[in-house]
């Protein structure tokens, strides 16, 4: 008997899998960690490949979430923030709380080209109009028709002040209005059934039929057409232009102290991250694929126009631009 009680505990440990080799914690948006979202399989496939332990921190949005890291300062968790986009980095930077990511860059497939030397971008998309054909026959063709359209027709929106959609409708309008950009959201205004804090929950009220068109992208109807094969739900085309997200992660200093945060971006740029994007956040790669995009992409809204602001100008009026929105919602 004295003898079984060792040799048990070695068939043990040989059969144990080998603890995770280091921790590394991602801080990111509720619908990227979500059942659905690319989270659980990007979690897997680096995990394969680390020998380590991922862990997903999610909040609701991609503004919420430079909101959150600039609460926790250097005290945060973070190692890499992914879930913020160009709309936002010059702000992240400014924390001083990121460091450069000493990656190449010339492999990214966005709009002209990638130079930022903390952030890299993971995927992109164009904000829009999703509308319920079975619902609306005949959908705006322009940012204008959206304002001036039948108030009855309703539009659920996110929040600027924590949610990149949101705060994506914000530049939208300016883009397009400049200084009449407050007379504009005033006429919206009768139009929007609700604001809610992220994409998700728009989403979710568009979807259970609460009202027939969201903000959402150009890439949405391809989750309809792939998932559920049905063409129901539709981005409107919009004659001025459609508003670039470029989705962008970032490495904490705390994070540039872990090996494996480096290891992570790396990782996120090739096809174990890549692969998972296109039918999962439903967005565009902005990295390296091992198959070609389902046909379904090919069928999505061109936009006539890409409309961005640089990072920097942002950067200098969000605030202003944020605050004009909500004097013109509250009113």
């Amino acid at each position: 008997m004295p003898r079984t009680i060792p040799i048990f505990l070695a068939t043990l440990m040989l059969a144990a899998p080998a603890a995770a080799q280091g921790k590394l914690t991602v801080y990111t948006y509720e619908s990227f960690t979500a059942e659905w979202g690319p989270g659980p399989i990007v979690e897997k496939n680096f995990e394969a490949e680390c020998g380590c332990d991922l862990e997903f921190v999610a909040v609701a949005d991609g503004v919420a979430l430079l909101n959150r890291v600039r609460i926790e300062g250097a005290a945060g968790r973070a190692d890499i923030v992914l879930g913020l986009d160009t709309n936002l980095t010059a702000d992240a930077a400014a924390t001083g709380l990121f460091a450069p990511h000493g990656m190449a860059t010339d492999m990214f497939d966005v709009r002209g080209g990638w130079t930022d030397k903390t952030f890299l971008p993971f995927d992109f998309g164009y904000f829009a109009v999703v509308y319920d054909s079975q619902a609306i026959a005949t959908p705006p063709a322009s940012l204008k028709e959206l304002v001036e359209g039948d108030p009855e027709q309703k539009i659920v929106i996110q929040d600027p002040r924590t949610s990149t959609p949101g705060l994506g409708l914000v530049l939208w309008m300016k883009s397009v209005y400049g200084d009449k950009a407050g007379e504009a959201w005033a006429k919206l205004r009768g139009r929007v059934l609700t604001v809610t804090p992220g994409w998700s929950e728009a989403y979710g009220l568009f979807t259970k039929g609460e009202a027939p068109m969201v903000l959402s992208y150009t890439t949405s109807p391809a989750y309809h057409i792939i998932a559920e094969q049905t063409e129901r739900y539709k981005a409107a085309a919009f004659s001025e232009g459609h508003y670039l997200q470029i989705e962008v992660a970032g490495m904490t200093k705390k994070g540039a102290e872990n090996k494996l945060a480096a290891q992570f971006l790396a990782f996120m740029t090739g096809p174990g991250f890549q692969d998972v994007i296109p039918e999962t956040n439903w967005m565009f790669p902005a990295g390296k694929l091992s198959k070609p995009l389902n046909p379904a992409f090919d069928t999505l809204v061109q936009p006539a126009r890409s409309l961005l602001f640089d990072p920097a100008e942002v950067a200098a009026n969000r605030r202003a631009w944020v605050d004009e929105w909500v004097e013109a919602m509250s009113k």
